[in-house]
């Protein structure tokens, strides 16, 4: 099925990690912010979730500013719990088939994400198992850290280049059709895994 792929890049939420966006949107609006999801989409975010997504700004930070939008009274914790309702967990089938592919592929893991969330999943799953997560892959690139995020081009062109893989033979595998299209801009090879996909039925 992918002939003359060499490595495949890997999205978290979605792919490895099952998470529920309208969790996080209900847990919100059951604090009194009726039009959260104008705020927050998987599609569309406000300048307010990709700057937490690009590490420019501090969990107190984007504590304070959703305290300013809302208007109502809200603790941080509140505010924290609401965030990481949609945080479900590994999905085991997942795991099982990275640690198959890692002796036929190079892999890395690509993920939009912030230091709440990851923070909160290692937290969740403990230090020791989360390394292990960690370690299958060549690495780990998340966007708070690397200041980049999916679908720009640039973070494609960043992995490419610092682990000198070549556009067409790296495969990249997100359940976001805009993050899918950013891929293929760079010139890899993207798949773009539906609800009813898993990856493991990607590579029997």
């Amino acid at each position: 099925m992918y002939e003359g792929i060499k490595s495949v890049i890997f999205d978290l939420g979605g792919v490895i990690y099952d998470v529920d966006y309208h969790k996080t949107i209900n847990a919100f609006k059951a604090l009194g912010m009726d039009r959260f999801e104008e705020l927050y989409a998987k599609a569309g975010q406000s300048d307010l979730f990709n700057d937490l997504e690009e590490g420019k700004i501090s969990r107190a930070v984007f504590v304070e500013r959703i305290k300013n939008l809302s208007r109502h009274d809200m603790t941080s914790s509140q505010i924290f719990n609401a965030w990481n309702g949609m945080l479900l967990g590994f999905m085991p089938d997942a795991l099982v088939c990275l640690k198959r592919l890692r002796s036929t592929y190079r892999i890395f893991l690509l993920s939009n994400t912030n230091e709440i969330h990851i923070q909160e999943i290692e937290k969740r799953v403990g230090t020791a198992f989360f390394s292990d997560f960690c370690s299958l892959f060549e690495k780990v690139y998340l966007s708070h850290e690397l200041g980049l995020r999916k679908p720009h081009t640039d973070v494609f062109n960043h992995i490419l280049k610092e682990k000198g893989l070549k556009a067409n033979e790296t495969l990249f595998i997100d359940d976001s059709i805009h993050h899918v299209e950013g891929a293929i801009k760079a010139g890899l090879q993207a798949h773009h895994l539906t609800d009813e996909q898993t990856i493991d039925q990607l590579f029997p």
